[in-house]
């Protein structure tokens, strides 16, 4: 049944690849397992012409470890690309220039952080793309895309959403399927943004409760609340960027 799942997709990123005339698809490793099973599929799916991105950013160093486990299990071309200095650059040089006008908010410096540590992973990976003529491909899932837990124009921005459609227990699934090491399936969730953060403590509920929910199943009234919350937070990040009517003047 799962193989079934991996072939259709590969099939479908097959398909994206001769619509788009492209040679081929990349993604970034993170680490973590949705990156990892994308990262075997765009491989199944282009065995020459795929590509694994690893892009450390003031990273824990486990994480770089298990991204290299992604790649050499699955055999896929790879490139590291560490973008600490960048980050630090970039960051330091805007928060000084708030600074300057004392406008700079302290209760905002983490997320701000964070979310250009994934906008920098995003153009490196389409400078990249454009360098191999490939293709970005995105690592959301389900779950993730409903509750809109990724970066606008971050890790949201990609050519390509293969797991969309798929919970995160069905992920899981097809990980083990696709007999990924043990210790990238095991991994708890975390888009390693800062030091100790995880997925679910940030959203304020599990992914097994959110799969639920998307099934139809009954879940707590107090997790509906939040994932539905975040649902209606996050509906611009799944559309393009809003344009008025066209005005008769």
């Amino acid at each position: 049944m799962m193989q079934a799942h991996v072939d259709a997709i590969v099939e479908w990123l097959q398909q994206k690849v001769e619509e788009a005339n492209v040679d081929g698809l990349l993604v970034g490793v993170s680490g973590g397992i949705d990156s990892a099973v994308v990262a075997n599929l765009i491989k199944l799916a282009c065995p020459e012409h795929s590509l694994g991105v690893i892009m450390p950013c003031k990273s824990n160093p486990s994480d770089k470890n298990h991204a290299q486990r992604v790649i050499d299990a699955c055999g896929i071309d790879h490139v590291t690309v560490d973008l600490t200095k960048t980050h630090e650059t970039m960051f330091s040089e805007i928060k000084k220039q708030l600074q300057s006008k004392q406008t700079f908010n302290n209760e905002q410096e983490q997320l701000a952080d964070a979310n250009l540590r994934a906008r920098l992973r995003m153009s490196t990976l389409y400078t990249l793309a454009t360098n191999y003529r490939y293709l970005v491909v995105g690592t959301d899932n389900a779950a993730e895309w409903y509750t809109g837990y990724f970066t606008k124009y971050g890790d949201g921005g990609v050519d390509l959403v293969p797991l969309v459609n798929y919970t995160k227990g069905e992920v899981s699934a097809m990980a083990r399927h696709l007999k990924l090491p043990a210790e990238i399936i095991d991994k708890k969730p975390s888009a390693g943004l800062w030091e100790g953060q995880t997925d679910e403590n940030e959203m304020g509920t599990t992914y097994n409760i959110i799969d639920k929910h998307l099934k139809g199943e009954p879940i707590p009234d107090k997790d509906r609340e939040i994932i539905e919350s975040l649902h209606r937070r996050s509906a611009h990040k799944r559309q393009l960027a809003a344009a008025p009517p066209v005005f008769e003047v």
